[in-house]
C-alpha cells in the first residue's frame, strides 16, 4: 500500500514548510510541495491541513524489562507494553538494564527487545548494567557489540551514585574504549550510556577517561543531568569544554516534595541560554524504570519512569519555554540518531524509515507511523502489543 499525507507542515526536525509526503512500504519515498494521488495503486490519503508532521521519536534510555527492585523484589516494575511506547510518539527505544544485573539478564533484554521489534517498533539495546565489571552475553563487550545486531553499545554504567560499583578511572577508561572498537568494527556506535547520580565527582570520571585516553566524547552519554543545580552547571561545563554530549531525563519530576529536579525542558532552555549546542543534548525518558526516593541512603518511596514524558517535555519547551519546535525535537530525533548512528531515523527524508507522528494545532498526537504502518490513528491505539487487551 501507499500511503500519501497532503498539505502537511512538516518538520523534519528543521521547518520543511507545507509538504506531501509519500510513503511506499516502510519508507519515506517522496516529499514534494506537491504529489498527485493515483487510482493506479492502492493508496491512502491523509488530510494534513492544519497539522504538523514530525519525525518518530527515538527514547534512548527504555527499561523495557521493567526496572527498580531498590525496595524489595515487590518493588520490581514491570515490562514494558507496545502501546506505553506508541502513545508517546516514539517509534524507536533504546533498551537496558539498571541496578539490578541479576534478576533481570542480557538473554531476557535481547528476547524482549527481538518481542518489541516483532510487535512493530525499532529495538536496539545496550549490554551491561549498572555494575563493573559488566555483565554480558558472550564474555566480553566488543564480542557482544560485535556479533549481537541489536546491541548498539554498553550501559547504563553507574558512576557518582551510592548504588555504583564505584569503577576506578581505568576500568572506566577499559569500557568505554572496548566499547568504542567494538562499534568501530561493527559499524555501530559504541557509545556508553551512564548513569550519573547525585554524588559529588559528578562528571570528573568522563572528565579523566578524555584527558587521559584516546576515546571520542561521542563514546559516552551522560544521563540524568537535570536530577539538580548543580550536576546540570557541571554537565553545561562538560559539554562546553569537550564537546560531549548530555542527556536530561524526561521522567524527573521537579513536583515531588523536597525534589531537587529540574524539567528536561527547563534544562534544555538553561542550556541553550549557557551556549550548548542544540545538536549535543538529547532527552530520554527512563521509561518503566524504577524513581527510587532515597533520603541519606534510606530506600523511602518509588515512582516509575513513563516513555509518554518524553514528547511531554518537547511539547513543555515549545509551550512554557518559548523554544522553536525544530530546536525542541532534535534532542529526540536528529540528535540522538546521529550520536547512536540509527541510520534512516530521525528524519523526515526521502528513503528513511516511515517512522513519523502526526501532530494536532495544540501539539498533542493525532497519528503515530511506524516503519509505514499506523498504530495509532486520530488518537485511538489501532495496533496493541501481543498480550494487551
Amino acid at each position: 500500500m501507499l500511503l500519501l499525507i497532503q498539505n502537511i507542515h512538516v518538520y523534519d526536525p528543521q521547518d520543511q514548510g507545507i509538504q506531501d509526503v509519500l510513503i511506499a512500504g516502510s519508507t519515506i519515498h517522496k516529499i514534494k510541495d506537491s504529489l498527485p494521488v493515483t487510482d493506479c495503486y492502492d493508496m491512502k490519503v491523509i488530510d494534513g491541513t492544519g497539522k504538523t508532521l514530525i519525525p518518530g521519536m527515538i527514547d534512548s534510555h527504555v527499561h523495557i524489562l521493567g526496572g527498580g527492585g531498590e525496595g524489595g523484589p515487590k518493588t520490581r516494575t514491570p515490562e514494558i507494553t507496545l502501546t506505553d511506547i506508541t502513545t508517546g510518539g516514539v517509534t524507536t527505544v533504546c533498551g537496558l538494564l539498571g541496578t539490578d544485573g541479576t534478576t533481570r539478564t542480557m538473554s531476557n533484554l535481547i528476547a524482549k527487545a527481538k518481542g518489541l521489534q516483532g510487535e512493530g517498533v525499532s529495538t536496539f539495546i545496550y549490554t551491561g548494567s549498572y555494575q563493573v565489571p559488566v555483565r554480558t552475553l558472550t564474555g566480553s563487550i566488543m564480542d557482544d557489540i560485535i556479533l549481537i545486531d541489536s546491541v548498539i553499545g554498553t550501559g547504563e554504567i553507574a558512576i557518582s551514585d551510592h548504588r555504583s560499583s564505584s569503577p576506578t578511572p581505568e576500568e572506566l577508561m577499559r569500557i568505554v574504549s572496548d566499547t568504542r572498537v567494538g562499534g568501530i568494527l561493527s559499524a555501530k556506535a559504541g557509545t556508553v550510556n551512564i548513569h550519573v547520580g547525585d554524588g559529588k565527582d559528578m562528571l570528573n570520571p568522563l572528565r579523566h577517561v578524555l584527558d587521559h585516553s584516546e576515546v571520542r566524547p561521542e563514546n559516552m552519554c551522560p544521563t540524568h543531568i537535570n536530577r539538580n543545580r548543580q550536576l546540570l552547571q557541571d554537565g553545561i561545563d562538560y559539554v562546553n569544554t569537550y564537546r560531549g554530549y548530555i542527556d536530561f531525563t524526561t521522567s524527573m519530576d521537579p513536583t515531588v516534595p523536597d525534589s531537587t529536579d529540574i524539567s528536561a525542558s527547563c534544562a534544555l532552555k538553561i542550556a541553550l541560554d549557557h551556549g550548548v549546542d542544540e545538536t549535543h543534548i538529547t532527552f530520554s525518558s527512563d521509561g518503566q524504570g524504577s524513581l527510587p526516593l532515597f533520603k541519606d541512603g534510606i530506600f523511602v518511596g518509588l515512582g516509575v519512569g513513563k516513555v509518554t514524558s518524553l514528547f511531554n517535555e518537547v511539547r513543555n519547551s515549545v509551550i512554557n519555554e518559548h523554544i522553536p519546535l525544530s530546536t525542541a525535537l532534535k534532542p529526540v530525533t536528529s540528535n540522538p540518531a546521529e550520536l547512536l548512528k540509527l541510520n534512516g531515523k530521525g528524519r523526515v527524508k526521502e528513503g528513511y524509515d516511515a517512522d513519523l507522528v502526526i501532530l494536532n494545532e495544540d501539539l498533542s498526537i493525532d497519528t503515530v507511523i511506524c516503519k509505514g504502518k499506523t498504530m495509532i490513528e486520530h488518537g485511538e491505539v489501532i495496533v496493541k502489543g501481543t498480550f494487551e487487551k
